[in-house]
C-alpha cells in the first residue's frame, strides 16, 4: 500500500476512531487501527470487538491495499506534524513509513486479515432520524447510568423505538432519566435494546458533529448501528432485560412545588458542601412558601439555604443525594421546574415545565 495525503485526512479519522481503542488489549491487534485503501477512499476502523467505528477520508492517489497500525503513536504523530502539511505512505515488509517535510517515522504494522470481524448481523428494524434528535436524548441520559454495577443491564442505556417515539432511559438504581422524542418510526414493532455503557458514551462523543443530518439506525439481533455520512458505528447489546422503569414513577401524587431552576441548583450547590462526603445527603423541608435546605457532616458542621417556592399540599421534609438532585435540575432547561412527591418514601419526579418529553426521578434517603 502506498498512498498520498494531507495531515488532517489522516488526523481527523485517526481521532474519531481512538475512542473505540482500548489502551491496553490482551489481542496486540486490537491497539490497531486498520486502513485500507481503494481507490482514493481512505478508510479507518477501529474496535474492541465490543464496538466499532468506521470512518473515511481521501488520498490523493496512491496503491490500493490495508494493513493495521498502533493506532495511538499513530495519532500522537500526525498531531506533531505541521498544519496542512502533504504526508507521504508507503508499507514494505511489515513497516509502515510515513513522510512529511523533514520528518520521517516508521512504524511495525500486523496483516490486516488478523483484524477481526464486526459480525453485524442482518437488521431487523430500521429507522431514519435527524442526530440532533438523538443527541439531545442522550444529552438528558447518559449521565444517570450505572458504572460498573452487578446489575449488569444497568450499566447502558436503554433506546426504545416504535410508537412514533424514540425513547432513551437510564438509570443506576437510585435515580432514573427519560427522554422522548417524536420520530416517524414506520410500521415497524417497538423495540427495546440496551447500549452498553462504553458505546454509548462513544456514540454520544461522535454525534458532536453536524447536527442537522440524518443517521440510519439499524437494530439487529444482538447489536445496532448508526450510520452517518462520515461514520458507521456499531455496538453490540447488552444481552438482558431492563427493568420496568414505569413503576417507579411516582402515583398518586399529592405535593407539587414549583421552584425557579438557578435558585435551587444554587442553594444545593452551597449546602453540599458540608453534606457527608460519602453520601451527600441533604434535608428538604417544605411548607407552602420556602424550601428550607439542610445539611450536616460527621464533624458537625451545618449548611442551612432557602429558596421560595409555591407548594401544592401539604408541607413536609424528605431527603435526598445533593449529588443526583443537582444532576436532575442541572439538566433542566426552563426557568422554572416542577417537582412532585408523594411521601417521604416514595420517588420525587423533576420536570422541565416548558419541555416535559425530559423527566427526571430521584429516590429518597434518610438523612
Amino acid at each position: 500500500m502506498k498512498f498520498s495525503t494531507s495531515r488532517e485526512n489522516l488526523l481527523t479519522p485517526l481521532q474519531q476512531v481512538i475512542g473505540v481503542i482500548e489502551k491496553r488489549q490482551t489481542l496486540p491487534v486490537l491497539s490497531n487501527v486498520l486502513i485500507k485503501l481503494e481507490g482514493t477512499r481512505l478508510e479507518f476502523t477501529g474496535t474492541d470487538t465490543e464496538v466499532q467505528l468506521l470512518t473515511h477520508s481521501s488520498a490523493e492517489f496512491g496503491d490500493h491495499g490495508a494493513i493495521t497500525v498502533p493506532a495511538r503513536k499513530l495519532l500522537d504523530i500526525c498531531r506533531q506534524l505541521p498544519e496542512h502539511g502533504t504526508v507521504n505512505v508507503e508499507c514494505k515488509e511489515e513497516k509502515f513509513s510515513l513522510q512529511c517535510a523533514r520528518s520521517r517515522f516508521t512504524l511495525v504494522t500486523l496483516p490486516a486479515d488478523s483484524y477481526p470481524n464486526f459480525d453485524s448481523g442482518e437488521a431487523e428494524a430500521e429507522i431514519t432520524l435527524p442526530s440532533r434528535l438523538l443527541k439531545r436524548a442522550m444529552d438528558k441520559t447518559l449521565f444517570a447510568m450505572a458504572v460498573q454495577d452487578v446489575r449488569y443491564y444497568l450499566n447502558g442505556l436503554l433506546l426504545e423505538v416504535g410508537g412514533g417515539l424514540v425513547r432513551a432511559v437510564a438509570s443506576d438504581g437510585h435515580r432514573l432519566a427519560i427522554s422522548e422524542e417524536a420520530v416517524d418510526t414506520g410500521d415497524a414493532p417497538p423495540r427495546q435494546i440496551i447500549v452498553p455503557r462504553k458505546g454509548a458514551l462513544e456514540l454520544h462523543r461522535l454525534l458532536a458533529g453536524d447536527l442537522d443530518e440524518a443517521l440510519t439506525l439499524q437494530i439487529a439481533a444482538n447489536n445496532v448501528r448508526v450510520l452517518l455520512p462520515d461514520f458507521s458505528f456499531a455496538a453490540k447489546l447488552v444481552d438482558g432485560r431492563y427493568p420496568d422503569y414505569q413503576r417507579v414513577l411516582p402515583k398518586d401524587v399529592n405535593r407539587i412545588v414549583a421552584v425557579t431552576r438557578d435558585a435551587l441548583k444554587a442553594a444545593l450547590t452551597r449546602v453540599a458542601i458540608l453534606s457527608n462526603e460519602k453520601f451527600r445527603g441533604v434535608t428538604l423541608e417544605l411548607d407552602a412558601e420556602r424550601m428550607l435546605l439542610r445539611a450536616q457532616n460527621p464533624e458537625h458542621e451545618e449548611a442551612e439555604d432557602e429558596v421560595e417556592i409555591r407548594l401544592e399540599g401539604e408541607g413536609v421534609e424528605v431527603g435526598f443525594n445533593a449529588a443526583y438532585l443537582l444532576d436532575a435540575v442541572s439538566n433542566c432547561d426552563s426557568d422554572e421546574i416542577r417537582l412532585s412527591l408523594s411521601n417521604t418514601t416514595h420517588s420525587c419526579l423533576v420536570e422541565d415545565v416548558e419541555n416535559p418529553r425530559f423527566r427526571f426521578i430521584v429516590m429518597p434517603m434518610r438523612v
